[in-house]
Formats: structure tokens, C-alpha cells, sequence
């Protein structure tokens, strides 16, 4: 299971297009794997806008993960759901989704890591890695150091996320990432798939330069 490119769609970020446009063009670019984000939309909504990117995902052969709505992921059949700190706890989430459910959490810190994981967490995410604007909440980016920690702390995939870009990318991935977490940096640009397919192709020199620095 591929974690590289993890894309997060925001239609404010992403210019106004709708979750499913832009899913559609970050799947179109190689995404791995479309989160929808949108506290803005009621229940109702948010669940007609995650079938349609259920369907976008299904015929790309991409993960596709809801964040924070346990109840939305599942209703759209949704393979996972991601879960900040203050969410439901995993071990809650687990006692209620199917076999074979994806849990992912943020985390600040090693020791929360360790706690997600132990509650049963499919992959984690640093949260931010770098500060960001794409959420008002997030508070200071975390920083490498913090990435190395965590890598060292889990065994489960571990995303980068706020704060990633083109120019960090390969950082990211050097300290121990095994993919990253964007939003501005693919949805709000003007050619998402273009965007989304440099952001792979980086992952991938990065991932290929730390396998050949370990060998030699």
C-alpha cells in the first residue's frame, strides 16, 4: 500500500473546484491517495461530495480517506478515516469500522505516535511538519528533528505533512518520511495533475537517493 503522494482537497485552496475535479486531476497527476477535507459542509453535503470522490478514487485504483467523519467515511464507503487529536479515539474508530479500515491520526510528537499506534493506527502523520497556512489551527511546524523522532518511534508508514513542497521534499523523505501530505502545494495550483506528477517524481528521486546512500 503506496502512501507517497497523499492529496487533501480544499475547494477554497483549490480555486473553487469541486472535491471531486480536483481529486480527479490528482489522481490524473498519481496521487496514491485523496483525503476530502471541508468543515464547511453539513453532513449531507459532505457525504454527496465524498461519493463522488468515491468514484474518482475506484476508478483510479486510489486510496480514498475521509477526514475527521467516521460516519461520512463509512456511508461512502470510504477506505479510511484520518483523526486529529481531538477526534474519536482509534481505539473507539476500530471497535466500530469494518475489517481491513484505514486509521490514520496526526501527531505532534513521538510519544503521540507511539499512543496511535498501539490504539491501532494504520499510518501516522507529523502534523505540521512545517508551519503552513493552509490551516489556521495548526500551530508551529514541528521540524525535522521531530520527523526523525517519530520515524525512530514507529514502524507504520509516517506522512509529512504542512508545510511540504517542492523544496522540501527530499527533506522530508530523507528523515525518515515514507510519503507526503499536501494541499496548497497540488490543489492550489492552476494545473493540479502537472503539480501532482512533480511532487510523485520528487518523492521518488528522494526515496531512490536514500536507498543508494544507505547501500554505499
Amino acid at each position: 500500500m503506496a502512501y507517497d503522494l497523499y492529496v487533501i482537497t480544499d475547494v477554497g485552496i483549490g480555486r473553487g473546484r469541486s472535491h471531486a475535479r480536483l481529486a480527479r486531476l490528482a489522481v490524473e497527476g498519481g496521487a496514491d491517495v485523496v483525503q476530502i477535507r471541508d468543515r464547511a459542509l453539513s453532513c449531507r453535503a459532505l457525504l454527496a461530495e465524498a461519493r463522488e470522490v468515491r468514484a474518482v478514487t475506484r476508478a483510479a485504483g486510489a486510496l480514498f480517506i475521509v477526514n475527521d467523519r467516521l460516519d461520512v467515511a463509512l456511508a461512502a464507503g470510504a477506505d479510511g478515516v484520518h483523526l486529529g487529536q481531538d477526534d474519536l479515539p482509534v481505539e473507539t474508530v476500530r471497535s466500530i469500522a469494518p475489517p481491513g479500515f484505514i486509521v490514520g491520526v496526526s501527531v505532534g510528537s513521538a510519544v503521540e505516535a507511539s499512543l496511535a499506534v498501539e490504539g491501532g493506527a494504520d499510518y501516522v502523520a507529523l502534523s505540521p511538519t512545517f508551519s503552513t497556512a493552509s490551516k489556521a489551527d495548526a500551530g508551529a511546524g514541528r521540524g525535522l528533528a521531530a520527523l526523525r523522532e517519530v520515524r525512530a518511534a514507529v514502524r507504520v508508514p509516517l506522512l509529512a505533512i504542512g508545510g511540504v513542497g517542492p523544496a522540501n521534499v527530499a527533506d522530508v523523505i530523507a528523515a525518515g518520511a515514507d510519503g507526503v501530505a499536501v494541499i496548497s502545494a497540488i490543489v492550489g495550483q492552476e494545473d493540479v495533475a502537472g503539480a501532482a506528477r512533480r511532487m510523485k517524481a520528487l518523492v521518488a528521486a528522494a526515496k531512490e537517493e536514500a536507498h543508494l546512500c544507505i547501500r554505499f
